[in-house]
């Protein structure tokens, strides 16, 4: 039996879960687990991160390992494509989409989320390293009329969670859309936004955002 641990506001939780969904696997949700460095977590998720995941007692962390083991585990609805080079193609779009965009936006969130500040030197060079990153999905995103093409992939399941964050930290960090010069990607979004599985994760993570805000509160 499969067990998802995180919580559902973690984007990278959301991606793990949206795949579950799509692909149709049966799985339990522990959705109160936060990251820790504490060391009875950190015996749970070595890195002390969110999410992980318990297969008949064995812990897998890292969300693209755990994708990569859903696919081999469950390869009756797949989320890559059959050719080597395709599924290759789609892991590259995901690795530009998590290492190149969103990581380095990830820079700004505790100013433009939680109420923290970013340094003028921070924002900078967090500008320069997403341009790179905005250059590289340009050259890649095929939107045809999923991110990797025909068939819905993993990327997809990437871009979904990522993409608004990128979008919205630098909107609110630099007063514009960083992504504003590829307007595929807004009716795209929309697009994912409206197969089941994306609805739900969105829903439910705009739900537990809510109550995350009220218990700060308090």
């Amino acid at each position: 039996m499969i067990k998802l641990c995180g919580f559902r506001v973690s984007n990278y939780h959301n991606k793990v879960r949206i795949a579950l969904l799509e692909k149709g696997v049966a799985y339990e949700e522990d959705s109160s687990v936060t990251p820790s460095q504490q060391d009875d977590y950190l015996a749970l998720s070595p890195m002390g991160k969110v999410p992980y995941m318990e297969v008949d007692g064995t812990r897998l962390c890292e969300s693209e390992v755990i994708l990569e083991y859903l696919e081999e585990a469950y390869p009756q609805k797949p989320l890559l494509p059959k050719d080597p080079l395709a599924r290759a193609k789609v892991r590259e779009l995901v690795t530009v989409i998590e290492l190149h965009l969103e990581l380095v936006a990830r820079r700004l969130y505790a100013g433009v989320f939680f109420g923290g500040t970013v340094s003028e030197g921070t924002k900078q060079s967090v500008e320069k390293e997403l341009a790179k990153g905005v250059r590289a999905l340009k050259a890649l995103a095929k939107f045809e009329p999923f991110i990797a093409g025909g068939e819905l992939t993993l990327a997809d399941c990437a871009a979904a969670v990522h993409l608004p964050l990128v979008s919205l930290s630098t909107k609110l960090a630099y007063g514009r859309n960083f992504l504003e010069g590829m307007p595929q990607v807004k009716p795209y979004l929309k697009m994912l936004g409206e197969r089941a599985a994306f609805a739900r994760v969105a829903a439910e993570r705009k739900a537990a955002q809510e109550e995350m805000a009220a218990r700060a509160k308090k």
